[in-house]
């Protein structure tokens, strides 16, 4: 298994409607983000920033996200989500999510 923590910002109209999105996921989004081995998935908010953790229990992270991206239903709930966030400024193109390097854990 291996953690993941990720980045984005929100755009501070749009907290909202984010919030509500989540609060009533789509049923096959979260079936979807289970068949790619995604678990214990979680988002949190501050100042303006989105931090995403999750734990990936998978084999081949990159297979499993291509998956993802691929399944209709996801890419419509991007299209919701995605007007909502903003990459952070060092992001590199292309890209949205930004990863982050762990640090520190304890069991």
């Amino acid at each position: 298994m291996k953690r993941y923590g990720q980045v984005i910002k929100i755009k501070p109209e749009k907290i909202e409607i984010y919030k509500k999105l989540h609060a009533n996921i789509w049923p096959k989004v979260g079936e979807m983000i289970a068949l790619c081995n995604m678990k214990n998935y979680s988002i949190f908010l501050r100042d303006g920033y989105l931090f995403a953790y999750f734990e990936y229990h998978g084999t081949d992270f990159d297979a499993d996200m291509t998956k993802m991206a691929a399944d209709k239903t996801t890419q419509e709930w991007w299209n919701e989500c995605d007007p909502c966030q903003t990459p952070v400024d060092y992001a590199e193109p292309g890209e949205w999510w930004v990863n982050m390097e762990e640090v520190f854990h304890l069991e």
